[in-house]
């Protein structure tokens, strides 16, 4: 798989797999983590101008995107609980697949650490397939967080 910049032309597909990510998080009991109009395509196209949104392709298409973004980010400066390290770190937001492929995330944090000795992410609590992808994926568990709208939620750092 090839992980390389999400471009504009990839912004249909980008869109199917939120969509189909969606469909997948309310079947699975997480039914309010990302309202119907999350991502916002403006968010996204804001996103390919820092170049920080990727997505992940085999031979034949797109199958996954995903924010990789420098530290610090605002909603990581208050936690409840503590952080590993606080060591300078990126972060992973919006991650999401066709379903397609497996190892998305695995991808996704191989290339993140190829950038940085630390990671940051965080999840709904009812994101339960998350939270158990990152535990495999050598994360901890450091607390709650708070996003600027209020909501919360779990936070995971890993260092390497």
């Amino acid at each position: 798989m090839l992980i390389r910049y999400a471009t504009i032309r990839d912004l249909p597909v980008i869109r199917q797999i939120y969509d189909s990510a969606k469909q997948y998080m309310r079947a699975s009991g997480n039914p309010t983590q990302w309202d119907s109009n999350y991502p916002s395509d403006e968010l996204l196209i804001s996103d390919m101008g820092k170049r920080q949104l990727y997505v992940i392709e085999d031979d034949e298409s797109v199958h996954a995107v995903f924010v990789l973004a420098e530290g610090p980010d605002p909603t990581y400066g208050k936690i409840d609980g503590a952080w590993l390290s606080d060591r300078d770190y990126m972060v992973i937001h919006r991650i999401a697949s066709d379903g397609k492929v497996r190892g998305v995330l695995t991808e996704a944090l191989r290339f993140g650490f190829g950038r940085a000795c630390s990671i940051r992410i965080d999840t709904h609590r009812d994101n339960h397939i998350m939270q158990s992808l990152l535990d495999r994926n050598g994360f901890s568990y450091c607390g709650v967080i708070y996003l600027e709208n209020g909501d919360p939620r779990l936070a995971y750092q890993a260092d390497r």
